[in-house]
């Protein structure tokens, strides 16, 4: 199982809640976890989108391993601004 990151930027209390009980929080809005399988990553996802998608407040930026994306990091993003991430001459960089 991939280690997985969050990073929160203004979001309500309810998605940190949320959050910090599913993950360890060692920042303010950092969450992370080396032991989450991609159907718990998955779902957490599904929540953090219907939450933002219900109040578009704050931004949510999730990493995890991914073999088959550009530098081997999966990259899924709420809010402003998107990002995604690609290889560039065989280097991943984030594109807005």
């Amino acid at each position: 199982m991939p280690m997985t990151v969050i990073v929160t930027r203004d979001v309500p209390q309810r998605t940190r809640g949320f959050l910090a009980s599913v993950m360890p929080e060692p920042a303010p809005g950092v969450y992370t976890s080396g032991e989450i399988s991609k159907g718990v990553r998955e779902r957490i996802w599904v929540v953090m989108t219907d939450w933002h998608a219900a109040t578009g407040e704050g931004s949510v930026v999730m990493v995890w391993r991914d073999d088959k994306a550009p530098g081997g990091l999966g990259l899924a993003t709420l809010g402003s601004p998107p990002r995604q991430l690609t290889s560039l001459d065989g280097v991943p960089v984030s594109v807005w």
